[in-house]
């Protein structure tokens, strides 16, 4: 078994391994991942009540895309986004 076909290996049962323990604690992962969501879009909003008057092309919009990445990453998420966000105004 050469090098390749080994890391191929044993990132398969690190995968599977992983997918063992999504599938005990799935309702949890759903809930937490809801309520990271949900946060993250009530931050969102505040920020941007923050920035209206400061910096107003710092406002990011409530969609699919912002909800998903609050939800998987929480507030770093949202940090992620409004630093994307400012790259992008300068």
């Amino acid at each position: 078994m050469d090098n390749g076909m080994g890391a191929v290996f044993i990132v398969g049962i690190l995968v599977a391994v992983l997918l063992i323990g999504a599938v005990k604690n799935r309702g949890e992962w759903v809930v937490n991942f809801v309520l990271r969501g949900v946060l993250g879009m009530m931050s969102i909003y505040f920020a941007n009540l923050a920035f209206a008057n400061s910096m107003p092309g710092m406002k990011l919009g409530y969609n699919p895309i912002t909800f998903l990445t609050s939800g998987i990453l929480g507030f770093p998420g949202v940090a992620m986004l409004y630093g994307i966000n400012f790259y992008m105004l300068l």
